[in-house]
C-alpha cells in the first residue's frame, strides 16, 4: 500500500514511517525538513508545508492512504495547524480519490476521559495543562475532528493519552472513543495507526490508544516533554 505520512519527522511520525516500512508499505514521508530523514528502499521524502494546499495536493497524489501525526507544543496563542492541515489533507484526498485517513487527535476530546486512580493528574495536571495551557490546541483539535467527521472519507481519529517515548512495541489497548489509561507510548500509537491500514474496525470512528505494560513517571514526562523542549506542557500529538 502506498502510504502518505504527514508530520513524518516528528517523534510519532518517525515511528509511523519505520513501522509502515517494516509492514511492507511504500511510504511517502512529508516534512518541512527534508534533511531530517534519508530516502531508502520503499521510502520517498517530499518537502511540503501542511498549510500549503498545493504542496499537500502534490504529496497526496498517487497515495492509497494517509496517516497524519501533526503536532505542536501547547501555547496560549491561537493554534490552527490541526484544522488547517487536515482540511488541506481531506481536500487533496477528495481530489485524488484517496479514501483511507488516520489522523491524530487526543484523549482530551472525550469528556469522559478520567483515568482511574490518577488523583494527581485528574485534579491538578489535567485542569492546569489540558484545560488551561492546552485550551487553544484542543479547541483546534475539536475543529479538526468535526471537519474529518463531516468528510465522506474512511477516516479514523486516533486519540492517544499522555505521549511518551518507548523504544519497542509492547502491550497496548485500543477502544472506541475513550480508554481508561493515562499514557500512550508513541510506538504504540504508531502501531495502532499502521494496523488501521489493513483493518476496518475503527473506520469512521475515534480510536483511543493507551499503553498497558510500561509507564513513565509523571514528573519525568513533564520534564522531557515540557521543560526540556521549552513547551509549557506535554505535547498533545506528533
Amino acid at each position: 500500500m502506498r502510504t502518505v505520512i504527514f508530520g513524518a519527522t516528528g517523534p510519532t511520525g518517525r515511528q509511523l514511517t519505520e513501522q509502515s516500512l517494516a509492514a511492507g508499505h511504500e511510504v511517502t514521508a512529508v516534512t518541512r525538513r527534508p534533511g531530517a530523514i534519508q530516502p531508502r528502499a520503499g521510502l520517498t521524502v517530499v518537502t511540503a508545508d501542511v498549510t500549503d494546499p498545493e504542496a499537500v495536493d502534490s504529496a497526496v497524489a498517487g497515495g492509497d492512504a494517509v496517516l497524519s501525526s501533526l503536532g505542536v507544543s501547547l501555547s496560549p496563542k491561537t493554534i490552527t495547524v490541526y484544522s488547517r492541515g487536515n482540511a488541506n489533507i481531506v481536500a487533496a484526498m477528495h481530489r485524488h480519490g484517496v479514501k483511507r485517513l488516520v489522523t491524530v487527535s487526543s484523549s482530551v476530546m472525550d469528556p469522559r476521559w478520567r483515568p482511574t486512580g490518577e488523583f494527581f493528574f485528574n485534579n491538578v495536571m489535567d485542569p492546569l495543562v489540558n484545560r488551561r495551557l492546552g485550551r487553544t490546541a484542543h479547541e483546534d483539535m475539536r475543529r479538526m475532528e468535526a471537519l474529518v467527521r463531516d468528510s465522506d472519507l474512511d477516516w479514523t481519529i486516533a486519540r492517544p493519552s499522555g505521549l511518551f517515548d518507548h523504544a519497542t512495541v509492547t502491550r497496548y489497548q485500543v477502544e472506541q472513543d475513550v480508554a481508561d489509561g493515562l499514557f500512550t507510548a508513541r510506538a504504540h500509537l504508531a502501531a495502532a495507526m499502521v494496523a488501521q491500514l489493513t483493518d476496518d474496525r475503527f473506520v469512521r470512528r475515534a480510536m483511543a490508544v493507551i499503553t498497558t505494560e510500561v509507564r513513565p513517571s509523571i514528573l519525568g514526562l513533564i520534564w522531557r516533554e515540557a521543560v526540556a523542549k521549552r513547551s509549557p506542557g506535554p505535547r498533545t500529538a506528533g
